[in-house]
């Protein structure tokens, strides 16, 4: 019953903020609730226990029981993520797989390197010095575009279709990339007997990644080709679920990607299982369906994000170096992204002003909260939890709430270009 208890609290908590920010802020729906909640956390940390002692300390207790990293990476990322995949086009997957296998791949690998080389050479500056390990642990769990925040935000800002497919694209994939990632640099900071060799790497890359990818492919297909038997919009619904939650639990036994299978499973749904499975009665019900389940689990997620502060022992503690690293994680982002746009990718058409309104459309959101959460605890967890929530929150309500004026700003005359990038495809 605890946890029921605690689902409850937050759903409505999720539901007044909502209002609140429907009613008087009228900001994007996550963001308004986001910010709500630190609002409430800075006057829970500053009055709480002076003037409402016991609601702050069962607000506290129901924050920290919560496990973030668990609810988030074992279970809330994997609904979204199929939510979000559900209603991407193949076709337009399809025009932009090179720069979306390109950006989702090897820009992430670029962004850590360039984030931890940098971190760990300005950082005595600041009067830390970082090792460089834990550095290259901030590059892996930052780097990484959140697809939750990022799906969320691109839907209500007016960014061209072609750069809102790569964004987009870009960030329902880079998380099997990071996560490898940050395991293997974990392991090498907290374990002196893990061989950081390429195979043993190349071993851990394969099984997460394709088998995820197999294992999405594989439930997709199958849900697809028994719901083409029925068509009947409750059970199609019903079996959705059974994908998401089942798939979760064969993902962890199998120890594959489940963000990567949730993201394939959802694709072919929405597109294969779509075309020959389901009436446009099911195809109604289903889509609305998830999308009150992305709606909700988005407000949770946003709500969690706010009320983070009151686990920070002190985020002025580090407000230098945190600024500091929002320069840091936009600089990296945009190296990352030029060094392939002009090599790899150079033949592909872009529109004058695509490159900048990619850096910033690169949102960061929860999965960076929830790695960093989930460092063992040590000498520099509270550093590194600090420095990203700082530039998570910037992102989130900086970037968040800009990218669209940046879009509107640098493509406003390039309209027409834009339009014919995207029919040369």
């Amino acid at each position: 019953m605890e946890l029921y208890y605690s689902f409850s609290a937050l759903i409505v908590l999720a539901s007044i903020f909502a209002y609140v920010n429907l009613r008087f802020l009228k900001l994007p729906g996550t963001i308004g609730i986001m910010i709500i909640a630190m609002l409430v956390s800075v006057v829970i940390r500053l009055l709480g226990d002076q003037f409402f002692p016991d609601a702050t300390k069962e607000l506290y207790e129901l924050f920290t029981d919560l496990d973030f990293n668990e609810i988030l990476m074992g279970a809330m990322l994997n609904f979204l993520l199929f939510a979000g995949a559900l209603h991407v086009k193949f076709s337009d997957l399809k025009d932009q797989k090179w720069a979306i296998m390109t950006y989702a791949t090897i820009s992430v690998v670029l962004s850590a390197f360039i984030v931890s080389g940098i971190l760990y050479y300005l950082a005595p500056y600041f009067g830390i010095n970082i090792p460089y390990i834990y550095c290259l642990l901030f590059g892996t769990l930052i780097s990484p575009t959140d697809p939750i925040v990022v799906l969320g935000i691109l839907k209500q800002a007016k960014v061209p279709k072609s750069i809102e497919t790569k964004i987009t694209g870009e960030s329902l994939f880079n998380d099997g990339v990071a996560v490898v990632m940050f395991a293997v640099v974990l392991q090498i900071a907290t374990n002196p007997n893990f061989d950081a060799n390429f195979v043993s790497v190349s071993k851990l890359f394969l099984l997460e990644a394709v088998g995820g990818i197999a294992l999405g492919a594989f439930l997709g297909l199958t849900a697809s080709n028994l719901m083409k038997k029925i068509d009947d919009y409750k059970v199609s619904v019903l079996m959705t679920l059974a994908i998401v939650m089942g798939g979760f639990l064969i993902a962890k036994e199998t120890h594959v990607s489940s963000p990567l299978a949730m993201v394939i499973a959802g694709l072919i749904i929405g597109n294969y299982g779509k075309s020959v499975a389901m009436s446009k009665e099911t195809q109604d019900y289903l889509g609305k369906f998830w999308e009150l389940i992305d709606e909700i689990m988005n407000a949770i997620l946003f709500l969690f994000i706010g009320f983070e502060l009151l686990l920070i022992d002190d985020l002025l503690d580090q407000i230098l170096l945190g600024v500091a690293s929002i320069f840091i994680v936009l600089f990296s982002r945009f190296l990352s992204i030029l060094i392939p746009f002009k090599t790899l990718l150079r033949r592909n058409p872009y529109s004058k002003g695509s490159l900048p309104v990619m850096v910033w459309g690169g949102i960061r959101g929860g999965v960076s909260i929830a790695l960093v959460m989930s460092l063992p605890n040590g000498e520099w967890k509270d550093l590194l939890l600090e420095i990203t929530y700082i530039v998570v929150l910037f992102s989130i309500v900086v970037q968040g709430l800009t990218v669209g004026k940046v879009a509107n700003k640098l493509l406003k005359d390039d309209s027409g270009e834009e339009s014919e990038a995207e029919t040369s495809h």
